[in-house]
């Protein structure tokens, strides 16, 4: 019986819009790991005050790609620049479509030569999949699925073990680790081997919530031996363990926005590659949600601008969406920033609970995401000026936050504009969407990563710092 196509479902389907809102999938899965190891506010805080240890083994998928035209494939997929390039580093890499909208978002490693490996969500992964099956590259690919993906009997296992060690305090965790030797001195993206509890482990210099720290990555042979080094290592320096429902919120902090849809619904330069990707493809089965409803897909479609990637973009060598980035590099741009929600009108969203009758859409925390694409509108003085993309508490600054990419005539930090929260004819079919009403919330606009700056100093009468 031959696989339906992503195509095919498409055609059954008719309205993607409605397909994917309707979609009866909630947010990304952070399986391998309890949800609390103590609870959510006390994990949080940690990676601001101590450190953290993040376990992602389990929740991305890793795509090993080798052979002589690796280097040259993978630079025809990515807008930013290879040139030096080397062994020993990493970038991120988020590939576009002929028409230049991103199609994902993942960390590519170049682990050797002729060998490089790139983890993240799917999207990307099956990008690189689909190029590398076209028989045009000298190059071969094995995936290693993400846990919930995985065959019952595979699920305990998985090729590398990965973890990230972050916060004040992981340099010197790190040190006892190694057994007291100082931690290299990497710059941003740069690698290094060294042993912890007697294994050799490959240390990347990462940070994912605007702190110090190395991801941590080897053979899954050696996990138990990192990981308990690790946690011993941390006892008296406050190395805190993070949990799945935690691990979703560090992204508000450090700004990085992990959800673009994939744009490669529509549009004839992607059909053969739609016929190629499966109906039960990521693809086939994500979910959005949110306020902001249009019935053009393409809408949903992202730029690196508004990812904040537009200073990576680089037309120094020839890639796939080149022409399509040229010309939209000369034109205006939405801007990444965050957006900090007003606290009486968020207390209205949770007190709106504590009643009978209409009640908001509930927040969750710490992250109040509800589908694996979250869209919410954003306005000024009623008139659509831009997307918020990711939403949730933290604890460390004490405030609900939105990662938001909107018009530059509202991207100056202390605007106050206004997020639309919750989905709109009291909600779509998925499961995590409950009957609910549509409710404005102020915010102010605010850079991306948040800073206390704007918290203290912008917006007269909004949390203004008194003397």
């Amino acid at each position: 019986m031959t696989k339906k196509s992503l195509q095919q479902l498409l055609d059954e389907k008719g309205n993607i819009v409605e397909m994917l809102r309707n979609a009866q999938v909630g947010p990304n899965a952070y399986p391998g790991v309890p949800g609390e190891y103590s609870n959510w506010r006390t994990e949080q805080l940690a990676w601001g005050n101590t450190a953290v240890l993040f376990n992602q083994s389990y929740h991305m998928v890793d795509l090993l790609v080798t052979g002589p035209q690796a280097f040259e494939m993978l630079a025809y997929l990515a807008p930013n620049s290879f040139k030096g390039f080397v062994p020993d580093r990493a970038k991120q890499f988020a590939p576009v479509t002929p028409e230049g909208y991103v199609i994902g978002d993942v960390i590519l490693f170049y682990l050797e030569e002729n060998k490089f490996e790139l983890v993240g969500r799917a999207p990307s992964i099956e990008w690189v999949e689909f190029h590398a099956a076209s028989g045009k590259w000298d190059v071969k690919v094995e995936r290693d699925e993400r846990t919930a993906a995985r065959p019952e009997a595979e699920k305990g296992y998985r090729r590398n073990y990965r973890f990230q060690l972050q916060g004040p305090n992981a340099m010197p965790i790190l040190g006892k680790a190694m057994g007291g030797v100082t931690p290299p001195d990497l710059k941003f993206f740069h690698m290094a081997t060294i042993n912890i509890g007697g294994a050799q482990v490959r240390a990347l210099r990462h940070g994912m919530a605007g702190q110090p720290g190395y991801e941590l990555f080897g053979p899954w042979e050696d996990y138990d031996t990192v990981r308990n080094t690790i946690i011993e290592a941390g006892k008296d320096d406050g190395l805190t363990l993070v949990g799945g429902r935690t691990y979703s919120s560090n992204a508000l902090e450090s700004a990085w926005i992990p959800s673009p849809l994939p744009a490669i619904y529509t549009g004839e330069s992607l059909r053969e590659y739609r016929e190629w990707l499966g109906a039960d493809s990521y693809e086939g089965m994500t979910s959005m949600g949110g306020s902001f409803v249009s019935d053009n897909i393409e809408d949903y479609y992202l730029t690196p601008w508004d990812l904040g990637y537009g200073i990576m973009v680089k037309f120094d060598h020839d890639f796939i969406g080149r022409e399509a980035l040229e010309k939209m590099d000369k034109e205006p741009k939405r801007v990444k920033v965050t957006l900090a929600l007003d606290n009486e009108d968020v207390m209205r969203v949770f007190s709106s609970l504590l009643q009978k009758g209409d009640r908001a859409k509930y927040m969750e925390l710490p992250s109040s995401v509800y589908s694996m694409h979250p869209y919410d509108l954003v306005t000024k003085d009623g008139k659509s000026v831009g997307i918020s993309t990711w939403s949730g508490y933290t604890a460390n600054e004490g405030r609900f936050l939105t990662l938001a990419m909107v018009d530059a005539s509202v991207a100056e930090p202390g605007t106050e504009v206004t997020l639309v929260w919750g989905e709109p004819n009291g909600g779509t079919k998925k499961p995590t969407v409950e009957p609910h009403v549509q409710v404005e919330i102020k915010a102010i606009v605010s850079p991306a990563p948040y800073s206390e700056v704007a918290r203290d100093s912008y917006a007269d009468g909004w949390r203004t710092k008194k003397d």
